[in-house]
């Protein structure tokens, strides 16, 4: 059983800023938001912040938002009219604790199709200069609201990225695959992507670690998961009895 998460994307200095920024959308705008896995709580080196943060907020500016079943649509509606409003009432409380509001709102998007008018749109956000203790880093938001936070060391941010109750997914970004590998083991957390994000192939184990669920989906694990063991001895000679 899956409970939700509130994942880390660490990404260090070394990192294709390039390649980070398509993860960094793939786990915060996909299925506009709203996806368990998503790595909302994005941790970028310092050495790369700035250069990170450019690419980033141009290419989600260049997003179009548009009716879901149209080919040339990257982003849709929320789920529910009440789920938008729930959404952006933590953009707000980010603007209030002191975040940086670097793309997006919490108004509703203006859209040129008139009959798009009554769907629960809302525009990807960026926050940068985040902390830990605020409120949309902390709590499972299920919308497109991004929090960008700097780093400096591994040991930090490790520890940073498993202070939560969560522990469904993470992702690493770094060329160096020991300190990949080294960070995946520390990382408390269900599944791991190394250099990508929010794949998930029907023959890796899903679920998570803490509060985001029991058990496991999908690969073998999943099959104990939806059966019962039970052990039948069938004795084919005489039975010898310890008494008389």
């Amino acid at each position: 059983m899956e409970l939700g998460g509130k994942s880390p994307l660490i990404i260090f200095g070394d990192a294709n800023v390039d390649h980070a920024v398509s993860a960094a959308m793939a786990a915060n705008w996909c299925a506009n938001g709203q996806a368990c896995s998503n790595g909302t709580r994005v941790f970028v080196h310092d050495s790369i912040k700035e250069e990170f943060l450019e690419r980033l907020l141009w290419r989600t500016a260049q997003l179009k938002i548009g009716h879901p079943l149209a080919d040339d649509t990257d982003i849709g509606p929320m789920v529910t009219a009440g789920h938008r409003e729930r959404v952006r009432s933590y953009i707000n409380a980010g603007v209030d604790e002191g975040a940086s509001l670097l793309l997006g709102s919490s108004e509703p998007p203006a859209l040129d199709d008139p009959s798009l008018s009554g769907g629960y749109f809302l525009s990807p956000v960026v926050f940068a200069d985040c902390t830990d203790d605020m409120t949309i880093v902390r709590e499972e938001i299920f919308g497109m609201v991004m929090s960008v936070l700097s780093f400096a060391k591994e040991d930090e941010v490790i520890a940073r990225a498993n202070a939560t109750e969560y522990g469904l997914a993470a992702g690493v970004f770094t060329h160096d695959l020991r300190k990949a590998h080294r960070v995946a083991a520390a990382l408390q957390a269900g599944t791991v992507w190394i250099n990508n994000y929010n794949l998930a192939p029907v023959e890796i184990p899903w679920g998570g670690y803490k509060m985001s669920g029991v058990g496991r989906e999908n690969g073998s694990e999943a099959i104990e998961s939806w059966t019962q063991v039970k052990s039948v001895y069938v004795e084919m000679n005489d039975i010898e009895s310890p008494y008389q």
